[in-house]
């Protein structure tokens, strides 16, 4: 593989490029649903395919092929010298990549079990065991659950130098019910909604989940929101568990934050941006409590990694600090439109057949100093939701809904009444500036996203979201907002 980046390199100075990388990837993929006793899904996957990216006259060319070999490297480099040229003639400035050291470098996601070494008759025996379980009353109408693999190995080569393997792994499992009855309809997901958890590690995150044991659990709530008052309307003061703070982090703070998004380079699924470039460094987008962290290093993380693909090494920094927004997510090329001379590593591709385009980041809520007790015992009247169930966003990424799968009543900073169908609305920054208290580190987790798209063509990209429960004052809550 060394070899073929290199003579990719070698081959796209020599017809005009003044800056060419290649990535080749190889990409394993394992994804098993089991839905009421029957196996609904088993797709297993072995892909391998090259991408070319070049610079020529200030502008880019891309190219692609499943064809791993020399002849077919030569010809999709020469394709894209070709695209980057006609590219040219339309360009409305030089693309200007900020400077990166050259890195030669082996990076692997820290594992203990390889989940491909894992027998298929032993990961579905637990999935039949989780069935079984949640089925075990008869108002459970759809019983789910399900584990998702995937590990891509990457060779990238650069023109700067850089020489960079990667072995990155992401592990995923979880289960859900539904219950039925006389019309109603109600969810109940774990460890959370859409497929659970998902973490950069092996088939331990598996072994760690207590899957069969929090079945049950999982099982009586669903059929018990089936009777549950519905969530009342009005103005509370909202607790949110970490999983929904996960989603509401990457809706309301994540792509907000995109530089391409802010520069109105890219609008797909969901808009633009209201984080507009005279925000940065005075707008107050939440209260002093409130910091936000980009980082793509942290352990677990599904965004990380050892350096994206523009051969950046992967780092750590701050978007909200002390309530006031301070940064962007951006790659090498967008890093001089903030004066920045070194992009912060956020330029991430779908797979081999796509270009790279910048991508959420590990975003975190950091801890504060409560305990989960406090931020309960702190409320006099007030809602405690938890696990998202739908979501919308404008095209500003302002204002928002949305619905988890259950909540209960908090009245004299005690959780009472079990509550169904729970929403709640608000505006971005009106909502972070209501964040009243954070739980400490204790009950702090990270929560992985693997399914956020973006750009068109569409790509889908992974990242994680770490945060403690938190509570936000005079919140807008309710059925059908």
């Amino acid at each position: 593989m060394k070899e073929l980046a290199e003579n990719a390199i070698d081959h796209a100075l020599r017809i005009g490029a003044s800056y060419a990388d290649i990535r080749i990837v190889e990409m394993q993929k394992e994804n098993i649903l089991v839905r009421n006793g029957q196996i609904s899904e088993l797709d297993m996957v072995d892909d391998l395919g090259f991408g070319v990216r070049v610079l020529v006259d200030g502008a880019w060319g891309f190219a692609s092929s499943a064809n791993v070999q020399k002849g077919e490297i030569g010809k999709k480099v020469e394709l894209a010298v070709k695209i980057a040229r006609a590219s040219a003639s339309l360009k409305a400035e030089d693309v200007q990549l900020a400077p990166e050291p050259p890195h030669r470098d082996i990076w692997v996601t820290p594992y203990t079990i390889d989940p491909f070494t894992i027998p298929l008759n032993e990961k579905l025996d637990l999935l039949m065991a989780i069935d079984e379980i949640l089925r075990k009353s008869p108002q459970i109408a759809v019983a789910a659950s399900s584990m998702s693999f995937r590990k891509k190995r990457q060779w990238m080569a650069t023109s700067e130098g850089s020489l960079i393997y990667q072995t990155l792994l992401r592990s995923g499992a979880g289960f859900s019910a539904t219950a039925v009855k006389d019309g109603d309809v109600q969810v109940r997901s774990y460890p959370s909604s859409f497929g659970g958890q998902y973490i950069s590690c092996g088939y331990e995150l598996v072994l760690s989940l207590r899957l069969l044991e929090k079945a049950p659990e999982i099982r009586d709530q669903a059929v018990g929101l089936l009777s549950a008052d519905p969530c009342p309307s009005g103005k509370k003061d909202l607790i949110l568990d970490s999983s929904q703070l996960a989603l509401q982090i990457h809706e309301s703070v994540g792509h907000p934050t995109e530089l391409d998004r802010v520069l109105g380079m890219e609008a797909n699924f969901a808009g633009t941006s209201f984080a507009t470039m005279d925000k940065l460094g005075s707008f107050q987008y939440g209260s002093p409590i409130v910091n936000l962290i980009c980082d793509n290093t942290i352990p677990a993380g599904l965004a990380t990694c050892g350096y994206d693909d523009d051969a950046v090494r992967s780092q750590l920094w701050a978007l909200v600090h002390e309530g006031r927004f301070i940064g962007y997510q951006f790659n090498r090329e967008l890093a001089y439109k903030v004066g920045l001379g070194r992009s912060v590593g956020c330029n991430r591709a779908d797979g081999w057949s796509h270009i790279p385009i910048i991508r959420n980041s590990n975003i975190s809520l950091m801890p504060g100093d409560k305990t989960y007790d406090d931020l309960i015992g702190s409320v006099d009247d007030g809602i405690f939701m938890s696990t998202n169930r739908s979501w919308s966003i404008d095209q500003k990424r302002l204002n928002f809904q949305f619905g988890c799968e259950i909540a209960w009543e908090i009245k004299g900073g005690k959780l009472g009444r079990m509550l169904k169908n729970p929403n709640y609305q608000g505006i971005t920054y009106e909502f972070w500036r209501s964040c009243a208290a954070i739980a400490n580190s204790d009950h702090w987790t990270l929560w992985g996203v693997p399914n956020c798209g973006k750009g068109q063509p569409g790509q889908v990209a992974e990242m994680s979201h770490g945060a403690s429960p938190a509570l936000f004052t005079n919140i807008t809550v309710g059925v059908g907002l």
